[in-house]
Parts: C-alpha cells; structure tokens; sequence
C-alpha cells in the first residue's frame, strides 16, 4: 500500500510539473535583431555613432580553477568587438586579489594595441585569438586580403609570445618576491608578495590555501587601476594606416575584503563593479560575462541595442538574454552541456511573456533597472535617490540621479587620488552594509543563484525582457565536461532555485507586477528539483524482482495502462512539436532526457536534502567555483571527459545502475525456470517490467560510461561487459531459484 501511495502521489506530481513546464509556452514568440535598422539611425556619415553606452563586467574569482588564458581572451573579444570605442569599457573584478591576474591584465593591454586593430581591418570572427587561431580555414571578410597573410603571420607570432609571457609571470613574480623578500623584510616577518615597481602588492600572488579561496584577504592600495590606452596604441610595424587604433577603456578591480563583512560573492563583486563604473563611465547599459565566455559574433553588442531601444517596447525592456554556447564539448555531448532543449526552446517561448530570466553570463541590463527603478510606466516624477538604499557616497548618488536621467559623458574624469580613493571605497564589501544593496537594489545577496533572483526582482517591478537569438552566436564559453563538475554545478543551480522558493522571493507571492503565466515559468524554475524523488523511487523499483514472491504488487487496469500510454505519447508529440519550432536536433532531446536522469538520481536529489539540512540549520548552498582546468593529459581534448571522480552524490545513481542490471538478469533467469508454468498474462508483465528496465538502463547509459573512465573510449566493450554482467545474475537467479523449488 505505501508503495501504491507513493506512485500516485508521484504520477499526480508528475502531471503538476508537466503543466508547470507547458503553460508558460503558450505564447511563444521569436525574436531577431535588425542590424541594418540598427546602423542606418545610429551610425552617422562621419564615422561616429550616437549608440549609448555600455559598460562590460567580467568576474573571475581563481586563477587556478578559472584559468588566466581564458579571462584573458574574454577581455580582448570584448576590446575588438565591433562598438564605438568611446562608449564601451571593460572592467575586470579579480575576486581573488591575486598580483599574477593584474599583471595578466597589463600584458593584455599592450598585446590588444596589435590585436585589437587586426581584427578590425580583417573583420575578424571570432575576436578571442585563441578561438581564431584554433580556426583551420577562418573564411576572410575583410576588404584587404593582400595585407591578410602577413598580417595574420605576425599577430600569430605575437600571440604565441603573449602566451609565453603569461605563462611566466608566476615564475617571475615568485624569483622577484624571494628577492625583495630578502631584502626589505626582517626575519620572522610574513612574506609579501612584490610588483614589478617595488611596491608591496596587497593582495596575494597565487594563493590557494582555503582561507584565501573564501576571499578573507583585503586589498587597499591597488584596489583598482584604470587603462586608457587608445593613445599609446602600437602598431608593430603592420600597416594599420586606415584602421581605428583606439581601445575601450580597461578597468581592473579587486574588493577591499574583511572577514567582519560578507563579501557576497559573484553578487558582491558585479554590485562593486556597478558602483565603480558609476564614477567612471556610468553607461546605461552593462552586460557581464563569466570569465570563461567571449564574444563569437563581435556584433553582440549591437544585437541586444535593437531590443533596449525598439521604439515599442525598448523603454519597458530591462534586460537582453543571449542564449549560452559552449565550444568544449565533446562532439557526442554527453553529459547534455549544450542544453539546447532549455536555451532554445523554454527561454525563447518566455518572450510571448515578460520575457526570460537572467542567466548569469551573457545578459544586457539597464542600469536603472539593477538600481530598483521602476519602468516608465510605473515610475514616478520625484525618485528619491537617499543614502540608506544606495550608500553614503556622494559622487555616486549624483551618478544614480545622472542615470535615471540617461546622463553620460563620453570622456571619464580625470584619475585623481580623489577618485581613486572613492572608488576603493564604494567597491569594498562593507559599503553594501545597512543600505538597499542585494535586497533591492543590484544583484540579489543571500542565495546560491542569484541571476534567477535578480531576474525575478526586476521582472516583480514591471519590467520585461527578451531572448536574443543570432545566426552565428553571440558568445561561447568553456563548460565543464566532467562529469562531477557538471554535477556541482547542477547542485548549486537547483539548490539555489529551491532556496528561492523558500525565500521572500517566493513566485507565490512575491512580484507585485509578475503576470499570470510569467509567475507559473518562475515557479516550475523553483520547485524542478523535487520531481527527482520521484523519479528515484521508480528508478529504484526494479529490486522487487531481487525479493522473494511474498511480496505481491497490484498490478494496474489494461484500461489504464493504455490511458498511460496515450498520455505518453501526446507528451512525447508536443516535445516534437516543441524543438521542432525551436529547431533542437533529435541528438540534443535525447541527452537532455538522458542527463535529466542522470540529474535525478544524484544533483537534483542533493540539492534537496541541501534544502532541508537548510531550513533545519540555516546553512546555505557552499558556493563552489565550477573547475575549467582540464586534465593532465594535454593531448587529449577531451581528457577531463574521462576522468572519473568519486562523490557520495554518485551512490544512489550507481544503486540505480546496479539494481536495474540485477533486476533484468533476475528477470531473465525467472524466465528460463517458469517459462513453462507462467501464464501469458504473467509474461506479459514480466516483459513490460524488463521493457521498464531496459528503458532506465538506456537513460543512464552516460553513466556507465564515465564509470567506465578512460576505457568509455571504446564504447563498445560496455555493450560487451552487459550482457556478460546480464547473464552471470541470470546464471545464479537461476540456480538460487532452482534450490529454492526443490527444498520447497
């Protein structure tokens, strides 16, 4: 009887989540930027352009997890790509305070001034030289291919010793440290980590002791350095004549830190780098990237302008979503990166709606609409613009009152001891203490996921948003294809939509101007996770054939096992219908079926047992940076694809596995003993419950495959070690049943 309780509860579960995932889908609605409309009303005949501004955010937090390379290129894909250099900066929060990431960033500066104008004269695509020179035959689109060998051969060999260089600071910086250590510091003194200048860096040089990685460290005296750099441009001697050497302006940040205060996290360092940019640039626009994604289509930027300033809707819409590409993963995907089913089917339908949520990375915001400002419609005459929402700064409240005024000079102030100061001041985490800041004001503080928090915030004032969708994509990123990163990555996601779901920001009741449908998309992102149980105990139900024949299951009407089926099949159609519309491949639905069961028998189900310990504790999701560093074996691609590393949230995906490859081996032996006794009715359920298991086993596939490690190279020992493993259970049910008849 428990067990009947507990199915129907599940099916009826079931049905919920299904509808929760459907309705908001009801309007689906494409969206596709229009460039040429774009550039004929902004781009004026002299080559200048009235476009607004924008401010670009890069975050990283571990040099070593997040490797310098890949921050690196993100930061020079954002300097080349196609916008008015004098409304555009970049600024780059380095939440681990490390002097080997500032210095990366110096020598990204001065390798820029070549790149930087390549890419324009070539209109080269992608703007990450990495990505380009991975490129065996890039198709040229630029109007000089007499100047293009040369050119290319040059920047290639600039590029390699760029590389060299930031492969060397850590050794560079370590030699000059020991020397300035021996000679300024007394004995017994605590190390310090030097700059190139002579003075003390204040931060570290590439720590990786645990109290550093929670960010307990405080950096003062370079807490930010500007780089304005379009004067000092250097050519090398390439025929740069006709082309804009001019760069954005390049802005390094790290957050004074104090173990008295919370810092917050990738929130706090995006409301840091909000409040420094402030002062500088104060752009209207701002989009930020995870320092492992790039621009691929250095028409991005301009992509997500025809929506902000759509004379329709422009003025309600407070942010542009782009979809999240990944250009690492392994041709098969899979363990589902891609997730196109999400990205391209439930994201895109949610612009028939207020739009989508914020993902994270990728993501254009109206400045305004991160202050908490209400859209036009719903704003008043008189904003209050006070010090207990937005904090004691003077210069910055005055920058707040100049952006809800869409104020913004093109040339920044003059860098002053003054301004420096200012800055060093708004970016420290204990300016956010008593203020609005992570409640509503900025990115949401206090949970896991706080793109889908900031998202609901703004879409709970009245605000839209919108999906945007290219041709060639907009940015590419690096994901992580092991299989226990992935899985982390999936636990802190869910175990933060779950923690919404507990929080004010419930979709039940929070978002006082959230529509209908858009509160039913919310809910489905929050309450997902639950729908694992579920799945786990019927996953975990083929260890009634490993039981004795005492235990009897009521087995269902041939009524309603037909009525199951129809359903079935109706879902399954729609989901045709659904990535048919969206233009989802057959191989994407299908790892994205595959890894939801992956999912549901290990993240899914961690995150909610994180969710309950939380409640009982009050202790949150550990926020954990997702690992890019690839494994040891450099020749391979895909090494880390291989590697297998054991967590205890595997356990109950590894019952599963073991218990359905038992349970089919038990069947197929209580076949050969009572094939002769058994009626047809009872061999009718025997091969639907062995249908059942072979479906799971199907779905975990992947699975078996990552336990399998480097052998998974050959898939095709696992369709050997089966059957074996099939007859083997088989062989000893066999024998096992056959002594039990005969002492019966």
């Amino acid at each position: 009887m428990w067990f009947w309780t507990l199915s129907v509860v599940g099916d009826v579960w079931f049905g919920f989540s299904w509808l929760l995932n459907q309705l908001p889908k009801f309007n689906p609605v494409k969206t596709i930027p229009d460039m040429v409309a774009l550039k004929r009303q902004y781009d004026l005949p002299d080559g200048t352009s009235t476009l607004p501004g924008i401010d670009v955010f890069v975050t990283t937090a571990d040099p070593i997890d997040e490797p310098i390379l890949y921050t690196m290129n993100c930061v020079l894909s954002i300097l080349a790509s196609d916008y008015p250099v004098d409304r555009c900066a970049c600024y780059l929060s380095d939440d681990s305070g490390a002097l080997i990431q500032y210095e990366a960033l110096v020598e990204t500066a001065k390798f820029a001034t070549l790149w930087v104008p390549f890419c324009r004269k070539h209109c080269i695509e992608p703007r990450a030289p990495e990505s380009y020179f991975e490129l065996e035959a890039p198709l040229y689109t630029g109007s000089a291919p007499e100047d293009f060998k040369n050119d290319h051969s040059s920047v290639h060999r600039e590029y390699d010793e760029f590389k060299e260089h930031l492969d060397s600071i850590s050794s560079a910086i370590s030699k000059r440290s020991d020397a300035y250590n021996s000679m300024k510091t007394e004995e017994g003194d605590a190390k310090a980590t030097w700059m190139a200048n002579g003075t003390q860096w204040p931060g570290s040089w590439i720590d990786t002791t645990e109290i550093h990685r929670k960010g307990h460290h405080v950096v003062l005296g370079h807490s930010i350095r500007g780089h304005n750099l379009g004067s000092q441009a250097s050519t090398n001697n390439l025929n740069f004549a006709s082309t804009d050497v001019r760069l954005p302006m390049l802005v390094y940040i790290s957050r004074g830190k104090n173990p008295s205060y919370d810092h917050n996290k990738k929130a706090g360092a995006l409301n840091a780098q909000l409040r420094a940019s402030a002062l500088l640039s104060n752009a209207q626009f701002i989009i930020n990237f995870d320092c492992d994604h790039y621009i691929n289509n250095s028409q991005a930027l301009r992509a997500a302008m025809c929506f902000m300033l759509d004379q329709r809707q422009g003025d309600s819409t407070a942010f542009v979503q782009f979809p999240q590409r990944f250009d690492n993963v392994d041709p098969s995907d899979r363990y589902g990166n891609h997730n196109r089913v999400f990205f391209d089917g439930t994201m895109l339908a949610l612009n028939g709606l207020q739009g989508p949520s914020y993902l994270g990375t990728g993501c254009m915001f109206r400045r305004i609409a991160l202050y908490g400002i209400d859209p036009p419609e719903w704003r008043h005459d008189n904003i209050v613009v006070d010090d207990k929402r937005f904090g004691s700064s003077i210069p910055f409240l005055e920058s707040v009152s100049k952006a809800i005024n869409q104020e913004r000079s093109t040339i920044p102030p003059p860098i002053s001891e003054t301004l420096v100061a200012e800055m060093e001041r708004v970016v420290s985490a204990s300016h956010d203490k008593a203020t609005g800041w992570g409640k509503g004001v900025g990115y949401i503080y206090d949970i896991a996921t706080e793109d889908i928090v900031t998202g609901f915030r703004i879409h709970g004032q009245g605000w839209r948003s919108m999906y945007c969708t290219m041709e060639r994509d907009a940015f590419c990123g690096i994901a992580p294809i092991n299989l226990t990163e992935r899985l982390h990555q999936i636990v802190r996601w869910s175990g933060g939509s779950l923690e919404m779901f507990f929080s004010l920001n419930n979709p039940l009741i929070g978002g006082r101007r959230i529509q209908a449908l858009q509160r039913v998309s919310y809910l489905n992102m929050t309450v997902y996770p639950v729908t694992s149980l579920f799945i786990l105990l019927y996953a975990l139900s083929p260890v009634m054939w490993l039981i004795p024949d005492e235990v009897y299951i009521q087995r269902p009407f041939t009524k309603y096992v037909v009525f199951l089926l129809v359903i079935i099949l109706m879902i399954h159609v729609i989901g045709w219908l659904e990535i048919k519309w969206a233009g989802v491949t057959w191989l994407d639905y299908w790892r994205n079926e595959q890894f939801f069961m992956i999912g549901s028998t290990s993240a899914y189900p961690a995150a909610v047992l994180h969710m309950v310990v939380n409640l009982l504790t009050k202790k949150g999701i550990h926020f954990r940076v997702t690992s890019k560093q690839t494994a040891a074996d450099t020749n391979d691609k895909f090494a880390d694809l291989y590697d297998m590393r054991w967590v205890p949230m595997l356990i109950p995906t590894t019952v599963v596995l073991i218990a359905n490859v038992g349970a089919i081996g038990v069947a197929m032996g209580k076949t050969i003993v009572y094939m002769g006794a058994w009626t047809i009715a009872q061999k009718t359920h025997a091969a639907l419950g062995l249908l059942f298991n072979v479906w799971i086993m199907v779905l975990l596939y992947p699975f078996a495959l990552a336990i399998m490690g480097r052998w998974a190279k050959r898939p095709v020992i696992l369709l050997v070690l089966l059957p074996v493993a099939f007859t083997i259970v088989c062989l000893a049910s066999r024998r096992s049943r056959m002594q039990s008849l005969s002492y019966k």
